[in-house]
């Protein structure tokens, strides 16, 4: 993890809204980057909330069991751009595994499978080839039969702790089954099974993380945009200064992000919603299937969630809202997209459905802005793009979750009463085929 200061000087405010005022396209100095330590201590001056969790000593932090899972969501912003450096070096190998392949599939397994899901677009639009996203457990139960025909191809397995039972069957497997497939491996933990087994095979390529980035909590966070990040430099490789630059745009917006918006998203985790609802369009329903599993996670299943795209909400699942429902919004950028979700906004509150609403977004307008309903202004956005955005989607999703956990009693570094999950899926038998 890395180091933080939590002291509450004063010092740095003019710097952090300068960093604010900057273009994220403008390419980076790292000097004109704001240090870790210094947003810190802008965190806690401005926001009351982040001043109360920061300043107790560290052994209480641990004793109301939110001190991994604060830090670990945090420390997002600079996880970033380390990750960045670490795929720079393994570009030359990452072009070897990519030229001349016709199929791309991405695996992982729970958190890992979303993130997969979260670049499958931009990547097939960049390499112009057939791109998708299928589980750890869809392959080690049915092989080959889910891949895309196209041959030769790459899987790029993706996994936080690479010590789970279907992330090292399912590599096995295809490695077994399919020659005509070469291997990549992404993981946050490089002494973890994946990682130390998959070394010996000379078609998979294995890039491990960060350290930071391996999670002591049990929910995924910072593994989890990094994961995502690490992926979406695969279509990239040719233009390496847009990776940078991107990596660099999102660890901006989405440190501002926090600094800003800290305190009001606990004060919407503290309203009286049981059941959430995560809408989304294109790569960001895939951040919203993350958003989903969070709040779940972390509530221990005490809040409820749901996630559908827009246009497939109509179609049943806009059932599941009933008067404590919170239901959250994240906008596209794209104004023939966001026509169509501002359609359904106009629906819900037409209809008087669930207690409120949180859109995340960027020029969100007043027109879909009730009485009650949050509004987290995300400035970027729409340079970035559409494609780029479930990375700032997701952090907003995870900083909701961990209020709520808060706000329920529970712990967020071990939130699962019971143990009924774990931060490692435990031990289950593989079958071989018949």
């Amino acid at each position: 993890m890395l180091p933080l200061s939590f002291s509450l000087e004063d010092r740095t405010r003019e710097c952090t809204n300068l960093l604010a005022r900057k273009r994220y396209k403008d390419p980076m100095n790292r000097a004109s980057l704001l240090t870790q330590a210094d947003w810190q201590r802008a965190l806690t001056n401005d926001q009351a909330r982040a001043a109360e969790l920061f300043g107790r000593p560290e052994a209480e932090q641990k004793r109301l069991g939110y001190f991994h899972t604060l830090r670990e969501i945090c420390q997002q912003p600079w996880t970033w751009l380390h990750t960045c450096d670490r795929m720079m070096a393994s570009r030359e190998r990452l072009r070897q595994h990519v030229a001349g392949i016709r199929s791309l599939v991405l695996t992982g397994s729970g958190s890992s499978e979303y993130a997969a899901q979260c670049v499958c677009l931009p990547l097939q639009n960049e390499l112009g080839i057939s791109t998708e996203s299928i589980s750890g457990g869809a392959l080690l139960m049915y092989g080959g039969g889910t891949l895309s025909l196209g041959r030769p191809g790459l899987l790029v397995s993706l996994a936080r702790s690479g010590d789970s039972p279907e992330s090292r069957g399912a590599l096995e497997l295809m490695l077994d089954t399919e020659p005509e497939f070469k291997h990549v491996v992404v993981t946050c933990n490089e002494q973890g099974s994946l990682a130390r087994d998959s070394r010996l095979h000379e078609k998979v390529h294995v890039i491990t993380l960060p350290s930071e980035t391996h999670d002591k909590s049990l929910v995924m966070t910072s593994s989890f945009t990094n994961l995502l990040l690490a992926a979406r430099f695969i279509g990239m490789l040719e233009r390496p200064d847009e990776y940078r630059n991107l990596c660099e745009g999102l660890s901006k917006i989405t440190g501002e992000l926090i600094r800003s918006k800290f305190d009001s998203l606990a004060k919407i985790a503290s309203t009286d919603f049981r059941r959430a609802v995560f809408l989304g369009s294109g790569s960001r329903f895939a951040a919203s299937r993350e958003a989903a599993l969070k709040m779940l996670e972390l509530t221990s299943g005490r809040v409820t969630t749901l996630c559908e795209t827009y246009l497939g909400f109509r179609h049943g699942p806009m059932s599941y809202v009933q008067d404590d429902t919170l239901i959250v919004c994240n906008l596209s950028c794209d104004s023939t997209i966001r026509a169509y979700e501002l359609d359904l906004l106009h629906e819900l509150d037409r209809k008087k459905l669930g207690l409120s609403k949180l859109i995340v977004g960027e020029d969100i307008p007043d027109s879909v802005v009730r009485e009650g309903d949050g509004v987290i202004e995300c400035q970027g956005l729409t340079e970035l793009g559409d494609e780029e955005s479930p990375t700032v989607c997701v952090v907003v999703a995870q900083l909701l979750a961990f209020f709520r956990c808060l706000e329920e009693g529970l712990q967020p570094d071990s939130p699962s009463e019971g143990g009924i999950i774990n931060r490692v899926v435990e031990k289950f038998p593989l079958h071989t085929p018949s």
